[in-house]
């Protein structure tokens, strides 16, 4: 569908605006993780300083 809009003679804009949207699509697990692997961490770290 990606190509086919882009082969259709769409506008840079447009094109534009589509590799921004793989671009979100991509980052988006890599985010989640992170801040999963960071409350994670804060939650096993805090309880090992209190003991």
């Amino acid at each position: 569908m990606c190509k086919a809009v882009l082969e259709s003679g769409a506008d840079q804009q447009t094109a534009e605006s589509l590799n921004d949207g793989i671009a979100y699509l991509a980052a988006i697990p890599y985010i989640l993780a992170a801040v999963t692997i960071i409350i994670l961490y804060k939650k096993f770290y805090s309880k090992k300083k209190l003991n």
